[in-house]
């Protein structure tokens, strides 16, 4: 797969990478094999981009990705963290993370907000730990949406410091709202924004995001491209899933459709929500997450291969007819 370059950095990203919440029992438990096998599969299947986060299964998916990449060449690969939770001793344990966390481990540990320039460098080092690394290559501020000023004040300049230290190669934002994305672009030395479900072929939001970005150089990485799940079948079940819920009627219905103008050129549903982000030259790749080796090798092939040409009106016209009462 051909990289793209983190804003003005020497960072490179693959166009698709790989989401490792997952390997962390999102939702569900994930034994190691099937874990390292996904992990293996993506490598085959040229992704060289890993996202992770101490979020993520309260650190088990930061230690079996770095297990998973331990014995490959260090410069082949991105890996991306996060800051802004730390994950200290859980003083009431009640035995599973699954309800207050929604991750499928034991609750040894509780996670605590903290954006103070103490708590991004106590973060990294742990996460440097867990990985088994020296170095990761991007860190994106996690989730800053309810405490933005202290990100601002505190967190990201702790981290372009890293950057200017050469400790990190980029540094940037990740989140699932587009107002937070917006004033980061406008007022942070950012190099990239992980923007989770809102630049998809069903919610198309962060738009203004994208053109702030072009204008400030900053790169937007789009993830969550099949919106929890919605998108993720060539036709959407009616218990689909959309923004980690019940995907509502109207939802599934323009998911439907979209679905429908795929198949009319040949293609299938994924394969047009994998693409679709791509169509932005801001975008530099596009992060999902896999819990098979299946999953990731049909993923690798349509990332690397783009719908006709006559495909993306014809979805456009269908998005939009969606989206009428």
């Amino acid at each position: 797969m051909s990289a793209a370059r983190l804003g003005r950095t020497g960072v490179r990203i693959s166009p698709l990478g790989f989401g490792a919440a997952p390997l962390g029992n999102l939702y569900t438990a994930l034994d190691d094999e099937p874990a390292r096998a996904t992990v293996d599969a993506a490598w085959a299947a040229g992704v060289r981009y890993f996202d992770t986060a101490p979020h993520y299964g309260l650190g088990l998916s930061e230690r079996r990705l770095g297990a998973a990449l331990a014995d490959r060449p260090r410069d082949a690969f991105t890996v991306s963290t996060k800051v802004g939770r730390l994950l200290e001793p859980n003083p009431a344990p009640t035995g599973s993370d699954l309800a207050t966390g929604g991750f499928a481990v034991p609750d040894t540990l509780v996670r605590r907000l903290d954006y103070s320039r103490d708590g991004v460098l106590r973060s990294l080092e742990s996460s440097l730990d867990r990985l088994g690394l020296d170095r990761v290559d991007v860190v994106y501020v996690h989730d800053p949406d309810d405490h933005l000023d202290t990100a601002l004040r505190e967190a990201l300049p702790a981290l372009a410091d890293l950057r200017d230290q050469g400790v990190v190669g980029a540094v940037g934002v990740g989140t699932n709202a587009v107002a937070p994305l917006l004033r980061v672009v406008a007022e942070a030395d950012v190099d990239a924004v992980m923007m989770a479900g809102r630049w998809t072929l069903l919610d198309r939001t962060a738009a203004p995001l994208l053109d702030l970005c072009a204008a400030r150089g900053v790169s937007l990485v789009a993830a969550a491209p099949f919106n929890s799940g919605l998108l993720s079948r060539p036709h959407p079940p009616a218990d689909a899933t959309f923004d980690y819920g019940r995907a509502p009627e109207a939802v599934l219905r323009r998911a439907r459709l979209l679905a429908e103008a795929a198949v009319r050129h040949g293609t299938v549903l994924p394969h047009a929500a994998l693409r679709f982000p791509l169509r932005s030259l801001v975008v530099a790749g596009v992060v999902a997450g896999f819990r098979h080796p299946d999953e990731v090798t049909a993923a690798a092939r349509w990332i690397a291969t783009d719908l006709p040409e006559a495909a993306w009106p014809d979805l456009d016209a269908a998005a939009d007819a969606a989206r009428e009462p």
